[in-house]
């Protein structure tokens, strides 16, 4: 069965890479695994100083709106580490595509250590 892939790339404030990486391990992850994401691979984007990334894999869109709403829209998030999160963030980009479950697992080995000391 074939995964829907999402991967965002944000573009840090300057300077944010670090509280950002941190912020995600310590807070976000926890809560993403709570909501059940298959979060295949996070962390500093290897190219550039301010860059990070994140990939999730979904059954369908469906699957990832009904996961994203939930998570993006629980209190936990809304009151928790949301807005401190946020100002981490100059911008980001969402692409999705399909792939197999072997892509998607290859992602997952290849890129097990991108998100460095945690």
């Amino acid at each position: 069965m074939q995964r829907l892939v999402q991967i965002r790339s944000y573009q840090l404030q300057p300077g944010m890479r670090t509280p950002f990486h941190r912020a995600f391990i310590e807070q976000a992850m926890p809560m993403l695994r709570d909501c059940h994401h298959d979060v295949v691979a996070h962390g500093p984007s290897p190219h550039q100083d301010d860059a990070y990334f994140l990939i999730r894999a979904y059954d369908d869109l469906a699957d990832l709106n009904a996961r994203q709403d939930a998570f993006y829209g629980s209190a936990q998030w809304r009151q928790g580490p949301r807005e401190a999160v946020l100002a981490m963030i100059r911008t980001y980009l969402d692409t999705v595509l399909w792939l197999s479950p072997d892509a998607v697992e290859d992602l997952r080995r290849r890129n097990a250590g991108a998100a460095g000391p945690g």
